[in-house]
């Protein structure tokens, strides 16, 4: 790999640069904002929603989350008894959303034909008082599926908090997302209030569970599920066509939570749905369930991906 590549486009898109990696018959672009995943194919099969070039990512498509995943209730938390106060990002329930790097154009570090990696600096400001960098690491696997691998590393002189994830939707080529199946493996699913903030937990069941699979059209979901059903460090959420044909988010043992968003507001699309994989739930911050802390000089990855039986 190289520190310049073709593979990148001009800054001509309202994402910024177009990085192109592909391998075999896959291929995927990521953006230069949010090091985000504006999209995957593999067999000329579209595995991800995608924009065009002059829009900025429609419902968060394909951006990645640091130094918080989802919402961080008020944008206030409590740091050494002194209370920080974020920006508020997500008016409408008065939250701060998506972290800190959803609008930043990441610096690509590296890239090749078949990989790419980004990376961008959160400065400490108001509310988060500390110097972090988030890296991004996409690559194409010899089985044609994409290996996403995010870490973020700790520059400040004290421990940091954080949350990482990421906001993908997945689909299958032309068949509507509402006649898929979608699987997820959980026990438990968090309980959250109008402003999308948990309050508690309960058992994944009745019209809240998933594990035997249900039809995306029969579903209004925007909700965190846990106790996530690992097999060899790896979870999976399936979405399934009546052909046999499917698609579906891996992620692994650090990434405790499949947050599902179903949405009949995407552009041009009846239903769509992202399966986010997050290290934590929303306003861990305040909650501090699954929050990480991360000493000053070390780091932290997760590892997440998309393929596809087709």
């Amino acid at each position: 790999m190289s520190a310049l590549s073709p593979a990148a486009t001009r800054r001509s898109a309202a994402t910024g640069r177009q990085f192109r990696i592909e391998r075999g018959g896959s291929s995927a672009v990521v953006t230069e904002l949010a090091a985000g995943l504006r999209s995957f194919e593999m067999g000329g099969v579209l595995l991800t929603e995608t924009y065009e070039a002059g829009d900025i990512p429609p419902g968060a498509a394909g951006i990645t989350l640091a130094p918080w995943a989802n919402r961080i209730e008020d944008g206030r938390w409590t740091l050494g008894g002194k209370v920080q106060q974020l920006d508020i990002t997500e008016p409408s329930r008065g939250n701060a959303s998506h972290g800190l790097l959803r609008n930043t154009g990441y610096t690509a570090l590296e890239t090749g034909t078949d990989r790419v990696s980004l990376e961008a600096a959160v400065f400490p400001q108001h509310g988060y008082p500390f110097l972090v960098r988030h890296r991004v690491d996409y690559r194409i696997d010899d089985d044609g599926g994409l290996h996403v691998r995010q870490t973020l590393a700790n520059d400040s002189a004290r421990s940091a908090p954080f949350v990482l994830g990421a906001h993908p939707y997945l689909r299958l080529g032309d068949v509507e997302s509402g006649e898929l199946t979608l699987t997820v493996q959980a026990r438990t699913r968090l309980v959250s209030d109008e402003r999308l903030i948990p309050r508690s937990s309960a058992a994944a069941s009745g019209e809240w569970d998933l594990s035997a699979g249900r039809t995306v059209a029969e579903l209004d979901l925007d909700a965190a599920y846990t106790d996530l059903a690992f097999a060899d460090g790896i979870a999976r959420a399936t979405l399934a066509a009546d052909d046999g044909r499917s698609v579906w988010l891996w992620q692994d043992e650090k990434c405790r939570y499949t947050h599902v968003f179903v949405t009949r507001t995407f552009p041009g699309r009846d239903v769509v749905v992202a399966l986010e994989p997050q290290t934590g739930p929303a306003n861990a911050f305040n909650s501090g369930h699954d929050l990480g802390w991360l000493e000053s000089g070390d780091e932290f990855s997760m590892e997440w991906g998309i393929g596809a039986s087709l």
